[in-house]
Parts: structure tokens; C-alpha cells; sequence
């Protein structure tokens, strides 16, 4: 889950495809769109404006969108592909190396209308390869009959669960034995997963995860563990499901985690909300990984242009606020974030505000190579097996050793 999360997490459990097409008038030119599973309905307006405005027909397939590149790689070079399909940005780098992917031609005064972290999500080595859909990242979601209003920052939630643990009871809870969930701090304390060259480009062999910024948010991390402020069960393979058991069974007062699990908490009878990450002790908000979904064009488009085109119109404001209408995936264009539909919405507001603090997970292969070794790191820093410093010294060894071997490998 935490290396492809917004592959795992957004993933349709349907299986199979459905295909449905929007009749347009007869025309000579067409295009092909694959779109999420269960989500045509939230573009379907949109499409209908399109074919009405450049005489052309769209023909959308649904397919769960975490497999639609593996799809590519067969139906594209057969040419029965698509024109335009749906990615999550973790795919993204490995799409590109291999040639799957056409890069975008965009007026940057629609990139500006998007969050900057979504934009980047999409981009590789300064080229734009796709417009972003919808976001999810990490949130903070409590229980209102356990906390009033949320505190505003981590060491307002650390003293409270101190109090409550003099009482037996459970404040907050987090996985942050696990590099996903404590990158909240580790990035905006000065930490860094991989540095980038002067062109801007991400180096895989200058790993930041042991500089003296990272250290400190580690040992200000370590704290709820060892003052036994997180119950033992939450540290290690099964700890997301401690904490989620905690949590609907109204023992926990809150809980780190993202919209997936608004479902669950609401079936179990919670009453929730949810509000942005606390900010850290230097005053700055806690970050997050971005999830990010958006569109991007085939390689094997025969018409590239017009794929543009299509990609731009459907994401005009009054589209985008349909689409989180129907389907409500949170998107990052600003004017719709910025809207009541949104901003009245509570937990859709807190995605939304968490997500212009969020950084989007490296997109090169070699980001696989950075979870095993950091996350070891942290669940011996927070055990109390090694000190944060010695722990994120001998990661970082690791995964360089790891990632030279990758390379060496591929040459």
C-alpha cells in the first residue's frame, strides 16, 4: 500500500470492464478514452460539449485505472489503444522511460489553475506528461464526541494524549514506524528522499533521509512511543489494523489516515471529522505523500492534438465541479477547491487544504528500492533499538548499496 498507494487505495475492487459510449453525431474523426471504473458518469456532460463543439466521437471504455498502462503496453501497439487514459502518478516514471507516453502540449495558464504538487506529479524531467484528475493524501480524522475541535498542532495532540493515557484512554494514533506516514514531519523538519542536480532533475544518489533535520523529526516522532503513548499492536505489519480497530471502536480519540477510510469509520457508527495535519514545533504544517490521479495521452494517438484538446476542455471549472459532483474524487484545480461545493464540505475541504502541503512520491524505479530500508529504520528508531540518528545513517547506506546495484544491473 505505501509504495503504489494511490494505485492500492484508489483501486476499483470491481473487476472486468464496462463499456459505455457517448453518441455524438457522425463525424469522421474519433477518440478513444479509458476512464475509472464506475467514474464515466462525472465527465459524460463534459464529453457530450466536446463532440458537440469539434464534431468528433468519444467512445469511453471503463477499466480500473491502476491497470490501464499494462493494458497499453498490448492494445497500443495493435492500435486498438486508447487516445487518452487515467494513471496514477506513481506510474508515471516508468511509463515514460518505456515510451508510452505522448508529453502534453499545454498553456501554462492551465497548469496555473491546479495546485503546484499536482502539476509536478506529472511531470518528468520538466515535461508535462499529464493533467491532474483528482488527489487524496493523509488527513486527520477524530472522533467528535471524544474531541470537540481538533488541536492545531502536533504538540498540542502529544500533551493530550499524555492526559489521556494517565487515564488508560487513547489520543492520537499514527503509523509513524513507516516512512509514509512519518514523511508528514520528516519533509518539512529538512528531510529529503532524493536531492536534484542543477537542472532540476532528482539525483537517486543523494538520499536526504539521515540529514540532522530528518533526525530531529524522528526523535520528535519517537516521543508518542516512548512514553507508551501507542499501544505495542500498532507497530509493524499489522498496525494499520490495530489503528483502525482502535478508532471504530471509539477507544482512540484520533487517527492519521487517509479518505479510504472514511467509509469504514462512517459504517462503524463513528462520529468523525476531519481536519488538515497538525502544524510541527518550527510552525510549519506536516506534509504528505500526494496521490494523484490524472489523464494522459497514448503514445499511439492518432491524434495527439486533439487528445490535448479533450484533455483541456474536460477540465474547464464547471466540468471539474460536476465530476466532483457524481463522483467525489477531490480535484486540484483551485477555482473547484475554492468553491462551496468543496469548501462546505468538511472532509473534502480538509483533502483539499492537506493537499497544497502535500509532495507528490518520487516517480523514478528507483524509489522502490528507498521503503524497506527506511521503514526498517524507523521501526528500530521508534522501538527504542537504535537511535534515530545510527538508524537513518545505516538506511540511507543501504539503500545507495541497493540502488547502485539496481543501476549497475541495468546497464
Amino acid at each position: 500500500m505505501k509504495i503504489t498507494l494511490c494505485s492500492a487505495l484508489l483501486l476499483s475492487a470491481l473487476a472486468g470492464s464496462q463499456f459505455v459510449v457517448f453518441e455524438a453525431s457522425a463525424a469522421a474523426q474519433q477518440l478513444t478514452v479509458w476512464e475509472d471504473i464506475k467514474k464515466s458518469d462525472g465527465i459524460k456532460v463534459a464529453i457530450s460539449d466536446f463532440e458537440k463543439q469539434y464534431q468528433v466521437k468519444v467512445n469511453v471504455l471503463e477499466m480500473p485505472f491502476a491497470q490501464q498502462l499494462e493494458k497499453l503496453r498490448l492494445d497500443g501497439p495493435a492500435g486498438i489503444g486508447p487516445d487518452v487514459l487515467v494513471i496514477p502518478n506513481d506510474q508515471l516514471g516508468g511509463a515514460v522511460v518505456q515510451g508510452l507516453l505522448a508529453p502534453l502540449t499545454l498553456d501554462k495558464s492551465i497548469l496555473a489553475g491546479f495546485t503546484p504538487s499536482s502539476v509536478d506529479a506529472f511531470q518528468m524531467n520538466g515535461t508535462q506528461y499529464g493533467l491532474p484528475k483528482a488527489v487524496e493524501t493523509l488527513v486527520l480524522i477524530y472522533n467528535k464526541d471524544l474531541v470537540k475541535t481538533p488541536f492545531k498542532t502536533l504538540d498540542e495532540w502529544f500533551n493530550f494524549s499524555r492526559q489521556q493515557h494517565e487515564q488508560n484512554k487513547i489520543g492520537l494514533l499514527a503509523k509513524f514506524d513507516e516512512l509514509y506516514y512519518s514523511w508528514g514531519a520528516v519533509s518539512p523538519m529538512g528531510g529529503y528522499i532524493f536531492g536534484k542536480d542543477s537542472k532540476g532533475k532528482l539525483n537517486p544518489l543523494d538520499i536526504g533521509l539521515n540529514t540532522p533535520g530528518a533526525v530531529d523529526a524522528v526523535t520528535t516522532l519517537k516521543k508518542f512511543y516512548s512514553e507508551q503513548l501507542f499501544p505495542s499492536g500498532i507497530v509493524g505489519e499489522n498496525g494499520l489494523n490495530a489503528i483502525d480497530s482502535l478508532f471504530t471502536e471509539k477507544k482512540a480519540a484520533a487517527v492519521i489516515n487517509g479518505p479510504w477510510a472514511f467509509q469504514p469509520y462512517e459504517a462503524a457508527g463513528v462520529n468523525y471529522g476531519v481536519a488538515p495535519l497538525p502544524l510541527l514545533e518550527n510552525g510549519k504544517p506536516m506534509s504528505a505523500f500526494l496521490g494523484v490521479k490524472g489523464y494522459v495521452v497514448s503514445t499511439w494517438s492518432k491524434d495527439k492534438t486533439l487528445a490535448d484538446k479533450f484533455i483541456t476542455f474536460i477540465n474547464q471549472p464547471k466540468y471539474v465541479k460536476t465530476r466532483y459532483e457524481v463522483t467525489k474524487e477531490i480535484p486540484p484545480l483551485l477555482a473547484v477547491m475554492n468553491d462551496p461545493v468543496i469548501k462546505n464540505d468538511e472532509r473534502a475541504s480538509a483533502v483539499a487544504e492537506q493537499s497544497k502541503f502535500a509532495v507528490a512520491m518520487p516517480g523514478i524505479p528507483e524509489m522502490g528500492e528507498v521503503w524497506g530500508p527506511a521503514n526498517a529504520a524507523l521501526q528500530l528508531s521508534m522501538t527504542g533499538k537504535q537511535s534515530p540518528k545510527d538508524a537513518l545513517d545505516s538506511a540511507v547506506k543501504q539503500i545507495k548499496m541497493q540502488i547502485e546495484a539496481m543501476q549497475a544491473s541495468n546497464q
